[in-house]
């Protein structure tokens, strides 16, 4: 039986969860409150840092760079400066803008993470700040190498979310949270491309509540997926399509993303939200913590970190 545990609490919209294995610490941002954070198990300490004015929706740290990380900040790509304890960064370099953001000013970079091979995949969006639900497919789907070269792969996105990657099949999974589905793709990491998408899970025939968001997999190449309303994290089988394995109840409604992270890589963190919806208030300190689940009888893959 899975146990969940309190590690992280205080954020407004938590989000993009990495377990860097160097540091054995897991990064993850809060969008709203405009910070970047670590949490160490070893010691227990949540570490916060400011990117304001700036949005940062994910970090992944850089590989053979200390202290240096990907990072968005609000409609670019950025490389940033942070030694893991002060509570500011510094930009390093601005290394492109989302191609959507000549569609509106309302454009952002949201999910993000990186291929075995290193390359970033990161989703940009154009949210329509009134009503989300009415945000038009604007968005895409970029990568990022150490070519530097943004690139579009998926287009007519509305709200670009969960990324997960599996080398043995050379399949790619993602989701666009209005879509409502987990989408599966053919991947060649070597051109680093996807193609043949089709619908591999969807949430609304087994009346799930809930939109689905942030995504990671794990050894056996199964899914993990956060749903954002929905109160849970859903197990979905990753070789039998519509196929449901398991659900871990989550006390926070609003559940953003996951990762995998431990020694082990068998210890899956779990991101919440605290916004006001509807006029319905957060609950403190539920709503908008991060959460520890141990038990769960499944490890995942180390966390790639990104290639320049």
């Amino acid at each position: 039986m899975s146990k969940l545990d309190r590690v992280a609490e205080n954020c407004v919209l938590g989000e993009g969860p990495h377990w860097d294995a160097a540091t054995q610490a897991l990064y993850f941002v809060d969008i709203v409150e405009k910070t970047i954070l670590k949490y160490t198990p070893e010691t227990g300490k949540v570490a916060r840092a400011s990117v304001a004015p700036h949005q940062s929706s994910f970090v992944v740290p850089i590989e053979g760079k200390k202290d240096q990380f990907v990072t968005s900040l609000d409609d670019h790509l950025a490389i940033i400066s942070w030694d893991g304890e002060s509570d500011k960064v510094t930009v390093v370099e601005k290394l492109c803008i989302a191609s959507c953001s000549d569609k509106s000013s309302n454009s952002n970079f949201n999910d993000a993470k990186c291929d075995s091979s290193g390359r970033l995949w990161a989703g940009a969006h154009v949210m329509d700040p009134l009503n989300i639900a009415k945000t038009e497919p604007l968005g895409s789907l970029y990568t990022f190498d150490n070519k530097r070269q943004l690139k579009s792969q998926v287009d007519n996105i509305k709200i670009a979310n969960g990324l997960a990657f599996n080398d043995k099949t050379k399949k790619m999974f993602h989701i666009d949270s209005l879509k409502g589905t987990v989408d599966q793709f053919d991947f060649d990491i070597t051109a680093g491309t996807v193609s043949n998408r089709k619908v591999w899970f969807t949430l609304q025939k087994l009346s799930i509540p809930g939109i689905p968001d942030g995504m990671t997999i794990d050894s056996d190449g199964n899914l993990w997926v956060a749903v954002f309303g929905g109160g849970r994290v859903l197990k979905v089988d990753g070789s039998k399509s519509e196929t449901l394995l398991d659900t871990i109840d989550i006390p926070a409604e609003q559940v953003t993303s996951v990762a995998f992270g431990g020694k082990n890589l068998d210890e899956l963190y779990v991101t919440t939200a605290a916004v006001e919806i509807q006029n319905k208030k957060p609950v403190r300190p539920v709503d908008g913590a991060v959460y520890k689940v141990t038990g769960t009888g499944s490890k995942g893959l180390p966390g790639a970190s990104f290639k320049l």
